[in-house]
């Protein structure tokens, strides 16, 4: 009964039914109760204030407005001052996170350097635009003592309005630069945060050529993972060794050569690139060296992945639209969370209008509907995992249609396609289920790191050491429960069954297999590191061959780390469909050889080069004198199993 059953328990891609349908209603409801959030704010004035601006009496700017009570110059007839212009735009309330400022509408936004108030007075009468509080008029600013605190502070930037948001932004980037360095608490010397800021400005059109290569070079190494995928980790081992050595010697010869200009160009700007250049050197050494110690570990280890490689390259051959998942779930996740920032800042808006200490209007919300953006938080992060599972259970039900099908000319036309059906119809209840445990660990570990931040400086040695080490075990298991998912959704995608069902088959087959996980799994994630450090050193060593010849003027390290950082989210972002495709291709492999044995009605699913590459592993522990007789009795079948 207990064979039968097991039998019963995998038999992929024959039975599909619906998995998890009350958490599937759950997250509907939960859906439903977001979109009530955006509805509210938008029917208690949030979209018009936010989108049309008002100012620090409580008046939408462009229309005509109800008065409030006990606040002056509110329910003024502003249609024809379409726009909000802050009186010092560059004092800014980091506590708070908002401008400390006087707000205004205005006709228009100064569009050239005010210095005096006598030039606000002329640019009043000229324009009609009046930039000082309503109840003076341009008449008096240069006579009434007032208009000190009821007039722009001037010199008045040059400012523009921001497109759909009708805000006057001064033009001029030391602003925001002045804003940076209130972010930026470690610069001492605010010189430095303006070279770093006119380095990446003049260094933009660099960085957009950079980033797009880094874009290029993972499409063009997905296209070789695909063809050459036998070769493939060698020539990723030979190359990032190569590379690293070249970007360290080149980084070494910079210095030296930069050492030797800098003593005759004493400025600032070269003592920087050269400090710059000595950190990069001294940190790519001892990546270097770090590097080379883990190949040399796990060298043995190397042709383990090859076969597994090989199975990869040929379901992105028979697959060729895993390529483009990124792309899909990066549009949908760019999607949601524009409507997720826009609906916080209708929330920013909300509520009914209340005077402050300093007689202007600020927007409050008062009773339960305070709380609102805690559940709007934790819908960005449920959400945006619900995605990210979405995409891990189409590329496993992709990969597991690949692995099943003995005939692989009777694919289906599209396997993606045919996933994401599946996905839609039967396994949406499981997606959500799983990413809403996701959210349970992170959201703790969210609450816990905002805690540390905020007592950063106040706690004790022994709560500080407590807080990182809670942060530190939520975020261990954090990473399990994500690799558990993931095979728990490959579980689904087999045998259609629900989370918890599928979440223990697949820990049960991955027990079973630990040794296997650890050396196949390892050693494939490590070459696919090897694949983003290849990238991110190749575009890396590109920017500093560029970025040299604007030395003199141009800081390096911003725009080096903009690059790096961009082509490392690149990188990840592709080859993290290729770790997905090895992950699945394991499990059902396992599948595969506990539940078939090669006999008659029971025949292996695997690919050749998969059955080659177990028995020749077999045999070379064998002889080694490494191999059990278990290990030996489990594989021998395996010898004629069909081929593909």
């Amino acid at each position: 009964s207990s064979h039968k059953s097991s039998k019963r328990e995998w038999k992929p891609l024959e039975d599909h039914s619906c998995t998890d349908v009350p958490w599937l209603l759950l997250f509907i409801l939960f859906c439903i109760g977001m979109g009530f959030i955006c509805g509210f704010s938008i029917a208690t004035g949030a979209a018009a204030r936010l989108l049309s601006g008002y100012d620090s009496y409580g008046n939408i700017c462009g229309q005509k407005n109800v008065k409030v009570e006990g606040v002056i110059n509110s329910g003024l007839d502003l249609t024809h001052k379409k726009y909000v212009f802050f009186l010092d735009p560059c004092n800014i309330d980091l506590v708070h996170q908002r401008i400390k400022s006087l707000a205004l509408c205005v006709s228009a936004c100064p569009r050239k350097e005010l210095k005096t108030l006598a030039d606000i007075q002329k640019f009043a009468e000229t324009n009609g635009t009046t930039l000082c509080s309503y109840e003076l008029q341009p008449s008096e600013y240069t006579t009434d003592p007032r208009a000190a605190k009821l007039c722009p502070k001037y010199p008045v930037p040059e400012s523009a309005p921001i497109p759909f948001f009708h805000r006057c932004a001064p033009v001029n980037i030391s602003c925001y630069a002045k804003f940076a360095e209130a972010l930026i608490t470690f610069v001492s010397d605010s010189s430095v945060l303006h070279r770093l800021i006119s380095g990446v400005m003049t260094s933009k059109e660099i960085i957009m050529g950079l980033c797009l290569l880094s874009l290029v070079l993972s499409m063009i190494l997905m296209v070789i993972i695909r063809y050459i995928s036998r070769v493939l980790v060698w020539i990723l081992t030979i190359l990032v060794i190569l590379g690293s050595l070249g970007g360290t010697g080149v980084l070494w010869w910079l210095y030296a050569k930069q050492r030797i200009s800098a003593s005759a160009a004493d400025t600032q700007i070269a003592k920087d690139n050269l400090q710059a250049l000595l950190i990069y050197a001294i940190s790519a050494t001892v990546f270097m060296v770090i590097l080379f110690l883990i190949m040399l570990i796990m060298r043995k280890r190397v042709a383990l992945t090859i076969a597994l490689f090989h199975v990869a390259g040929k379901v992105f051959i028979h697959l060729p639209l895993l390529v483009f998942q990124p792309f899909w779930t990066f549009f949908v996740l760019i999607i949601f969370w524009t409507y997720w920032i826009t609906v916080l800042l209708f929330l920013g808006t909300t509520g009914s209008p209340v005077p402050n200490e300093d007689g202007f209007v600020e927007f409050r919300m008062v009773g339960p509907w305070k709380y609102m953006w805690w559940y709007h938080v934790v819908g960005l992060i449920w959400i945006s995992e619900f995605i990210l599972a979405c995409q891990q259970m189409t590329v496993a039900g992709a990969v597991v249609t690949y692995y099943f099908t003995r005939e692989k000319r009777n694919l289906p036309f599209t396997p993606i396609l045919a996933s994401v059906n599946r996905l839609v119809c039967y396994h949406l209840g499981t997606v959500a289920k799983g990413s809403f445990i996701i959210t349970l660990v992170k959201i703790p570990r969210m609450i816990l790191m905002y805690i540390h931040t905020q007592l950063k400086g106040k706690e004790n040695a022994c709560a500080r050491c407590m807080l990182k080490a809670c942060i530190c075990c939520l975020w261990c298991l954090e990473k399990c429960l994500t690799y558990l998912n993931q095979n728990a959704y490959t579980a689904t995608a087999i045998n259609s069954t629900n989370f918890c069902t599928s979440a223990k088959d697949a820990f049960v087959i991955l027990v079973e297999n630990a040794l296997r996980v650890a050396a196949i799994n390892t050693v494939g994630d490590f070459m696919l590191f090897l694949g983003k450090v290849l990238i991110v050193c190749s575009t890396g060593l590109a920017g500093i061959m560029l970025l040299n010849y604007q030395q003199d003027y141009t800081v390096w390290v911003l725009p080096l780390i903009i690059v790096c950082l961009f082509a490392f989210l690149v990188a990840h972002c592709f080859l993290s469909i290729y770790e997905m495709v090895v992950d699945v291709l394991f499990l059902c492999f396992a599948i595969d050889t506990k539940y078939n044995d090669g006999s008659p009605g029971r025949e292996f699913y695997m690919d050749k080069v998969l059955m080659e590459f177990v028995e020749n592993s077999r045999k070379a522990m064998k002889e080694a004198g490494r191999g059990g007789g278990a290990e030996g009795r489990e594989l021998k079948p395996m010898v004629g199993a069909d081929e593909e």
